[in-house]
């Protein structure tokens, strides 16, 4: 099957999928849900056609991680994926779902996508639940879609372009150095029991919030950061043990790479700029949080600050050193990287897809669309968020009881007049 449409069987993970399996356990696993919102109730027996096809149209959605001597591996499989109930944003078992790594359920009128992270990112995924959607539409509705953007055509044979490792395509041979920071401020509170995770989901009109960002002179994200960044200050300045932890305080926000270097692939291509302050410094007010995080987005965007880090992560992997290293010897040491010097040197999480295109022919059946990141292992919770239609629809996900830091940033929206509906949910 993969090799009738060029596809080889076997692919090494890409470069920035090399911490989700090494930080694997038995209860955590880097865990994102997306889902569409359809005007009428899922037929299954469409839907399971759809993601048949569709899943041979982007062939990694199709594999299954498998352990080597030196590194992990995406293999493919001969099996189909089968569209499930719905069930909780928490670590499934890959060997109870056929070994995909990922699942689609159908929920009342909701596709829904959960994606362990070693398989794609935000915008890989975006991409194969769009193009679902899509073909769940043609074959329910006879419709005639025009495919563009991230809706592929699920006749098309897979592109090589959509199936690599664009980090090793880009920086492989670049010179490069690893970052350097400090430990960021950490939100304390009683941790939900086993892989519990409440999520409050916030929508707010867009054109209130461009209205907003306009007088700010700033993006959406510019602005959520900012809003973020104030209500860390808060609980930073309620903090009654603020003499032992950092003054630091981190909003990490992931980067799409594919527009900066013309990649196509449907994999992982992000990385991340750390967004904030020592509030040692003094504390600012928010246009004034804005405006750093704007000025600081723009130095950290340059190439010559961007690259060097992304090169420096893909020369690491390529040393012959490491490249020797047996997987037993390289699992804990990866992981032991990414918890002491990833979510150590941020405070929470902003992910951004942006507002999402669909083709005319299938916006009047399409309701709403959903971004939630699931249980976060090193900080409290994370922020996600998508447009469409006319709205921004925005998730803070938590693994804590206490929601002050949520409910903060709800008081300053409603404050800014961007907020206009809100309702809680129980994940996991």
């Amino acid at each position: 099957m993969a090799q009738s449409l060029g596809i080889p069987a076997r692919m090494r993970i890409d470069n920035a999928a090399n911490i989700y399996p090494a930080s694997l356990s038995k209860h955590y696993a880097s865990l994102y849900r997306m889902s569409v919102t359809l005007s009428e109730p899922v037929d299954l027996t469409c839907l399971q056609q759809a993601l048949v096809t569709v899943s041979e149209r982007i062939p990694t959605f199709r594999c299954e991680l498998r352990s080597g001597a030196f590194w992990w591996h995406l293999n493919r499989m001969d099996k189909t994926p089968e569209v499930g109930p719905a069930t909780p944003l928490s670590r499934f078992h890959f060997s109870d779902n056929g070994g995909f790594l990922y699942k689609v359920c159908a929920d009342g009128n909701r596709i829904v996508l959960d994606v362990f992270h070693v398989l794609a990112d935000g915008t890989g995924s975006e991409t194969f639940l769009l193009t679902l959607t899509g073909e769940y539409l043609r074959l329910k509705y006879g419709l005639k879609i025009s495919y563009s953007g991230k809706v592929l055509d699920p006749s098309e044979t897979p592109d090589t372009g959509e199936l690599e490792d664009s980090f090793k395509t880009v920086f492989a041979g670049r010179k490069g150095s690893l970052e350097k920071n400090v430990p960021a401020y950490h939100i304390n509170g009683e941790r939900l029991p086993s892989a519990g995770l409440r999520d409050i989901r916030v929508v707010m009109p867009l054109d209130a919030l461009k209205g907003v960002c306009r007088r700010m002179d700033c993006t959406v994200t510019d602005l959520l950061t900012g809003m973020m960044l104030e209500a860390l200050q808060k609980l930073y300045r309620a903090d009654g043990d603020r003499k032992k932890v950092s003054s630091v305080l981190k909003v990490s926000v992931p980067v799409n790479l594919r527009p900066m270097y013309g990649s196509r692939s449907v994999r992982n291509f992000s990385s991340y700029v750390n967004l904030g302050l020592d509030v040692r410094s003094g504390y600012l007010q928010l246009d004034q949080l804005v405006r750093l995080v704007k000025m600081q987005k723009r130095t950290m965007l340059r190439p010559e600050n961007l690259e060097p880090k992304i090169a420096a992560n893909v020369e690491l992997e390529r040393n012959f050193a490491v490249r020797c290293l047996p997987l037993l010897v390289k699992k804990p040491v990866i992981d032991y990287i990414n918890r002491h010097h990833g979510d150590n040197y941020c405070s929470q999480t902003l992910s951004n897809l942006g507002e999402i295109r669909l083709p005319e022919e299938m916006r009047p059946y399409v309701t709403a669309f959903d971004f939630i990141l699931g249980r976060q292992r090193g900080n409290s919770g994370a922020v996600s968020c998508a447009g469409y239609d006319g709205n921004l629809v925005l998730h803070l996900s938590r693994n804590i009881f206490g929601a002050e830091f949520e409910q903060f940033f709800l008081d300053r929206a409603a404050a800014l007049g961007i907020l206009s509906e809100v309702s809680h949910q129980i994940l996991a």
